[in-house]
Parts: C-alpha cells; structure tokens; sequence
C-alpha cells in the first residue's frame, strides 16, 4: 500500500546540494547561537542555585544580571561557546544521513526520532567539554555586586578554569554529567523532531486541507518548532537540572543529584529554570524551524528544485 502523500512535503538529504548547505548553515547556526544565548545563561544559573537563591526568577535574573554585570554579563563564556558550532554540523548531518539510511522501508515518525535519538549522541560528544567550560564562565560575576559583576571574563578566565578542572578530575572532568546529557539532550532530540514533523502535518491539514487557509509551509513550519521545543522541554526538564548540576557543582551520579534535589527543595525543584527554558528553547523552536528550513531550501539542486514548497 503507497504511502500517504503528506500535505507538507520533507526534503531529503540526496536533494542539497552539500557545500550550500554547508556553507548556509555555519551562518544560520551563528545567528541561533547568538539569539538564544542570554535565556541559556539565565537558566544555567537559576538551575545551579540552591536555597539561598540568588534569582527569584526568570525576569528578576534578568534584571538583576543586566544591572550589576550589563548586557555583556548576558554573554559570558559565549566565546567559549561558539565552539559548538561545529558540533551543530556534526548534529544536523548525523540525523538527515540517519534517515537516508532508513531509505523508503520505515515512517517518517521512526525516521525522524531515531535520527534525532543519533544525531544528539553524535552531537554531544563534541559539545559537553565546550558547554562545561562555558558554563562555569556563566556563573562567573553571579553576585549582587556591581564590581565583581562587571569585571570583564577573558580567555585567561577560560584556561584557569581548564586547569582547574583538568587539575581536579582530568580529562574525565571534561565529561561530567555526559551521560545526564545524553539522557537530557537525546530524549530531547528524539521526541523534537517527531513533534515537529507531527505539528507541521496537523496544521496543514488543519488550515488547508478543512479550513481551506491558504498558510506557506515555511509559515506552518515556523508555528511547528516552538510547539515541539515546548512538548520535549517540558518533558525533559527533569534531566537538564541534573545534567547542569553535575556538570557545574560536579556530584557523583544521578540518582543522587535527583534525591539532593528533591530533599532540598521537594517536587517544585524539578521545575527550576523551565520558565527560562522555555524562553530560550521555544524562540530557538522557531528559529531552528524556520533557518532549517530555508537552509534546505536554498541549499537544493536544481534538478530537484521542483520539490520546494514556499
């Protein structure tokens, strides 16, 4: 029995022309990087603070981060961070390569969250020692003092840091909390991309197959990605607590930082910086959403031009 023509059609990895993708996606992964940075600090230091909170909030870090530390304290350890741009290539290429190699034989749902399952595990063995680092470089000048707020974090900040941890832990060090990260980052990825392709399909059919709307495909897209960010981070959540604990105040596994957390602050502790989350995850939805797409687009071969839904 043929398939069900799908009201959005997906292009597939034997349609790009590679070094336009390539090329368009080191661009795109930049301006994401640079977009949802700030909400990832803010919610890498709501995460990490215990009962003596520094931050009573989302908006109160902000606040309170812009004023003694200025919008460049939104920005700490960003340097470090631009790093995982690789890991970004390394990401998107493992999951449309995974799902070339699923060929015609399985659904596009099985496709796309094996592929995201595989291009997270990938991803992240390129991107926790970089997301450590830069997450200590985060918590630095994370006081309610205007000198030590504003003190500029340079790239001497970044190689004590490496030492310390290289000192304390060696290269493992470098790999704290890469199973919580697994843990929080594939279940993620595996559960964004099934919703993505599930939300796009439902609004099309929704809007231009009953309502008889006459929506783009980019637009629908665009609505897409922060319905599944919010779906996977609201069920992941959990996890990135632990991953960023272990990671920055270190822990010996994660059963225990689950108990600390639970002891310490009850059930309510594992909502901690998901209104951060958020803010920085469902944006990014839609500027993945919509830069993935148009990258697709624009990276096409001609002979396949045909394929292009606007």
């Amino acid at each position: 029995m043929a398939p069900k023509e799908r009201q959005i059609r997906i292009l597939e990895w034997d349609d790009l022309d590679k070094r336009k993708f390539y090329t368009f996606g080191f661009m795109m992964s930049m301006f994401i990087r640079v977009t949802i940075y700030p909400t990832t600090l803010i919610k890498t230091r709501l995460q990490v603070q215990t009962q003596n909170a520094l931050y009573s909030g989302t908006w109160d870090a902000f606040k309170k981060i812009t004023k003694y530390e200025g919008i460049r304290g939104l920005y700490k350890g960003f340097f470090i961070n631009t790093f995982t741009v690789l890991s970004g290539q390394v990401y998107i290429t493992t999951y449309e390569v995974t799902r070339r190699a699923f060929g015609d034989h399985a659904s596009n749902m099985t496709k796309s969250f094996v592929g995201g399952a595989c291009a997270s595990l990938v991803a992240q063995s390129v991107t926790v020692p970089i997301d450590i680092i830069s997450q200590h470089i985060m918590m630095q000048g994370s006081a309610l003092n205007l000198e030590a707020g504003r003190r500029k974090v340079t790239f001497k900040d970044a190689q004590r840091i490496i030492h310390k941890i290289w000192h304390k832990d060696g290269p493992i060090g470098f790999y704290k909390g890469y199973t919580a990260s697994i843990m929080t980052f594939m279940p993620n990825s595996a559960l964004w991309w099934p919703f993505y392709h599930f939300y796009a399909e439902q609004l099309a059919f929704l809007l231009n197959a009953s309502l008889h709307v006459s929506v783009p495909a980019v637009a629908i897209q665009a609505m897409s990605g922060p319905l599944a960010s919010a779906t996977a981070s609201i069920l992941t959540n959990p996890m990135d607590i632990v991953r960023t604990r272990l990671q920055v105040t270190g822990g010996d596994s994660i059963l225990g930082a689950f108990r600390r957390l639970h002891q310490e602050e009850g059930i309510s502790g594992f909502k901690k910086g998901l209104s951060a989350r958020l803010l920085s995850t469902v944006p990014a939805g839609l500027v993945i959403a919509v830069s993935y797409e148009i990258l697709k687009r624009l990276s096409i071969k001609p002979e396949v031009d045909y394929k292009v839904q606007w």
